[in-house]
């Protein structure tokens, strides 16, 4: 569909001046006059009721946490990786605080789409201003909008596709089956994606945790692009009309294990981890980035050890040592995002003496402030 430039050109003019690449974006440069400056110190100085209040207590919180031996398994659903939240996670784990992240599939790939695509991404500061006939336009260009970013499509999917392609088809002949994530780990161990020169591989914390080997949990990764592409990929219906687009040689679906793997290696993982390194819970929005990996000690307690009374289970099985949540959703209509600390305890997941904060807000704007004050930056 042509370049990302290209696309650009094709607009209209009045459309065009609304968007802006990240090479003008002479205002958001990290070497900026504030980049050495004790942040954290003014933060808690500052910040001091409310929401600020909360917000920096959490950030204290997880230091001292850190400080005790304790460690950080951090969740993210929306699309942080779109919006650079790989850049404080990147250094979360480099410092060694980041014993586990679980994300959407989306999530995942974004991180590796900004690796390769950095300088062609472009973002629409005036975004709730873009007409209907505006997004129809973008749509017929090729622009694929998330919030305020666009996503360079064919700089960074299209790149990358055929590189899994090629993954998926060995696995397929050798007979082998992995975790949707190994197969993304493979393209940095095999070095065939190259990091955008805007960027560094730093700040990709899907090449932290490749590199850190951290482990990471995608359940659902169906939900983003390249399982919607690996899902045509392995399609073998019947469907009237849908067989005659299906591809003529499919993929067998199983080179991917089922989410149910990811749970079977979390349960594995929580116990041996959790006995001896205090885990805090740290969510970044809601959905099934954090609601999977957090049932794993309900799961553990209620399921394996079903038949053990509750003291038993209960000394067993730790709970997360602590929960800090991000999120703008309401605690109404069993929403899970929205449901707080308090309603955890009930379900096994959280200890009575857990810490528990709820910071009600954009995480894209208030995980960076918790990053500051747990590396004291």
């Amino acid at each position: 569909m042509g370049s990302f430039k290209e696309k650009l050109a094709s607009l209209s003019p009045s459309l065009r001046a609304k968007i802006r690449l990240g090479e003008e974006e002479q205002t958001h440069s990290r070497a900026g006059l504030m980049s050495h400056m004790p942040v954290s110190a003014w933060l808690v100085d500052t910040m001091r009721h409310c929401g600020g209040q909360t917000v920096v207590e959490a950030g204290l919180w997880l230091r001292e946490h850190c400080a005790r031996g304790g460690k950080v398994f951090l969740t993210m659903a929306g699309a942080g990786s779109s919006f650079e939240l790989g850049v404080p996670i990147g250094r979360l784990m480099r410092s060694g605080h980041i014993a586990g992240i679980c994300v959407t599939g989306a999530n995942l790939e974004e991180s590796l789409y900004r690796f390769v695509a950095n300088g062609c991404y472009a973002h629409i500061p005036d975004y709730t201003e873009l007409t209907r006939s505006e997004e129809k336009e973008l749509d017929r260009a090729g622009f694929r909008r998330i919030t305020d970013t666009f996503l360079p499509e064919d700089e960074s999917v299209r790149i990358i596709l055929p590189q899994l392609e090629k993954l998926w088809r060995e696995a397929e002949a050798e007979g082998e089956q992995r975790l949707w994530h190994e197969y993304f780990f493979e393209l940095f161990c095999r070095n065939v994606v190259s990091c955008d020169p805007t960027t560094s591989s730093n700040d990709c914390w899907l090449h932290e945790a490749w590199r850190c080997a951290i482990p990471v949990f995608v359940p659902g990764f169906e939900d983003s692009t390249m399982g919607n592409i690996f899902a045509w990929e392995t399609y073998q219906g019947n469907h009237p009309f849908l067989k005659r687009f299906k591809p003529e040689n499919p993929i067998r679906a199983d080179v991917v294990l089922p989410s149910v793997a990811y749970m079977h290696w979390l349960a594995e993982w929580y116990l041996d981890t959790a006995k001896k390194t205090p885990l805090a819970f740290v969510q970044l929005g809601g959905g099934i980035a954090g609601d999977f990996p957090i049932c794993v000690v309900p799961h553990l307690k209620k399921d394996y050890l079903a038949n053990c009374e509750v003291s038993v289970q209960d000394q067993e099985i730790p709970p997360w040592a602590g929960f800090i949540e991000i999120h703008t959703s309401p605690m109404s209509a069993g929403s899970y995002s929205g449901a707080g600390g308090k309603e955890k305890i009930t379900w096994s997941k959280l200890g009575e003496e857990a810490y528990i904060a709820q910071v009600w807000g954009d995480y894209t704007a208030l995980f960076p402030i918790i990053t500051a004050i747990l590396l004291e930056r």
